[in-house]
């Protein structure tokens, strides 16, 4: 990587701006190529969010119902809301996305699209609606609230045929019109396959491009709850990373050009290039941004065989998703009880707090922050040290590269980073480099990468010593960070 060392001159923008007004009067740079909605922004800055996967499946020990499940088997007698959005929050999430139906067609709410719901189960006396209590929970202690609607119906006599999107639209416009603001719309690419089917017992296939007719599906969505991110493999909004493992890929791009899975024609839903979603690409023509899903346990609902997964697993998971700038969307399913499992909330706990340490003191905040050639009467550097994602710090005159040094006041141990973008004006960086200097020695490179995007978070295989640390950006365009943490951690 050849950088010169060139000025990195700030700009400081006043707290609390939007993403709108970021360039107008600020000195800002202009907005350089897909840019995100401020409904993206707002997902992307809540960084980690939980699924809950609860339905007859918990009940039955399968992760695919069947469709022909008897409601009766949904009853879970200690189910309290409260608790299980308490134990989320505790455990550091931001919002919550509860499969309102899953494959299977059982309906979570008294819907009056179909029979196979609630309200024709033993559950509080029929009376029960675990997506009223869990929005209302949610909303009760800060979490924010959204929905997964699958639109593969196991149970339903209609699918397959036009009678069947007719249902399906009107189960998402009173999941959108009930329950409050909803955050994200959770969409799979599940397209058919042996089912129920109202008796019929049969193998049902449909035309993944044509049959939910995504374009008027998804506008349903925009008209209904117009501060929602819609997620599917094919976005428009959200997409999927590529894997149910939680790791995106170590350079993951929030632009990208989605093609079908053999590029003969328009991604949708069950039918993406997974490896062009997966990474994205510096020069893609969209912003849509990756999220991460995996399961706290093995499957993804509750099975009483199963074990969580350990702390230090979550966290190799939170590093290789959040920490690669994409989102991190954590399963923990709740058990037959309707509670969260005391195990699974123990390590969420855990896992939580670890977090917390792991970014509790940034190193830089006693150092001295230089820059080469400042010529910005208003320029400090240590504004990068702050991490407030409403203050970020950009290179003028036309200039897209950038060396920022911190000296530390004594000899410093380290061995994290973490740098993020202001990607409110979008994903500029296409190369950095981190160098330490120990004491009179040579620069020493340490990291180096491409994006950074949202957050991007460097772990050194071991902790190291130095009196100096150094930054090197080379951008697309004039570099604006808002974000350069340096950390220690021995966990």
């Amino acid at each position: 990587m050849k950088l010169s060392r060139r000025t990195f001159v700030g700009s400081a923008l006043a707290t609390g701006i939007t993403a709108a007004a970021q360039t107008k009067g600020t000195g800002a740079p202009a907005k350089f190529g897909p840019t995100p909605s401020l409904r993206q922004l707002s997902w992307q800055r809540m960084g980690t969010t939980a699924f809950l996967h609860f339905t007859v499946n918990t009940f039955t020990g399968r992760e695919w119902g069947l469709g022909d499940e008897d409601p009766n088997i949904f009853n879970p007698t200690e189910f309290n809301a409260d608790s299980i959005v308490l134990t989320l929050k505790q455990g550091g999430i931001k919002g919550v996305i509860l499969t309102c139906k899953h494959h299977d067609g059982f309906c979570l709410w008294p819907t009056k699209s179909t029979d196979h719901n609630i309200s024709k189960s033993k559950f509080q006396g029929g009376k029960g609606d675990i997506v009223r209590d869990i929005s209302a929970a949610a909303k009760k202690h800060g979490l924010k609230f959204g929905v997964y609607v699958s639109p593969w119906d196991r149970n339903n006599a209609n699918y397959g045929k036009p009678e069947y999107i007719t249902t399906y639209r009107q189960q998402i416009t009173e999941l959108l019109t009930h329950y409050g603001p909803i955050f994200e719309v959770w969409f799979d690419g599940a397209n058919g396959g042996d089912g129920f089917y109202g008796g019929a017992r049969e193998k049902r296939t449909i035309d993944k491009h044509t049959y939910y007719d995504w374009t008027n599906t998804w506008a349903l969505v925009r008209k209904l709850q117009p501060g929602a991110v819609i997620f599917s493999d094919a976005g428009p909004d959200i997409r999927w990373v590529g894997n149910e493992r939680g790791i995106a890929a170590e350079n993951c791009w929030n632009t990208v050009t989605l093609l079908s899975e053999h590029h003969d024609a328009t991604a949708v839903p069950g039918d993406v290039d997974t490896k062009l979603s997966g990474a994205g690409s510096a020069d893609g023509k969209e912003w849509i941004p990756a999220e991460c899903d995996v399961s706290i346990r093995k499957g993804w609902f509750y099975h009483p065989e199963e074990k969580p997964k350990s702390v230090e697993a979550l966290l190799n998971i939170y590093e290789k998703s959040v920490g690669h700038g994409a989102g991190l969307l954590l399963n923990i399913p709740p058990d037959t009880r309707g509670l969260i499992a005391d195990a699974d909330a123990d390590v969420l706990y855990a896992f939580a707090a670890r977090v917390q340490k792991m970014f509790a003191t940034n190193l830089l905040r006693g150092a001295q922050l230089t820059a080469s050639d400042v010529r910005s009467a208003g320029y400090s550097p240590a504004k990068l040290v702050d991490g407030n994602p409403d203050t970020f710090w950009s290179v003028p005159d036309g200039k897209t590269e950038a060396t920022v040094t911190a000296q530390f006041a004594a000899r410093t141990e380290l061995n994290l980073f973490r740098l993020r973008e202001e990607i409110s004006l979008g994903q500029r960086v296409r190369e950095f480099v981190l160098e330490v200097r120990d004491g009179s020695g040579p620069w020493v490179r340490v990291a180096s990468g491409e994006a950074i995007g949202n957050c991007r978070i460097v772990r050194l295989e071991a902790p190291i010593h130095a009196n100096e640390i150094r930054l090197s950006i080379r951008g697309a365009a004039p570099v604006a960070l808002s974000e350069w943490g340096c950390f220690l951690n021995r966990d």
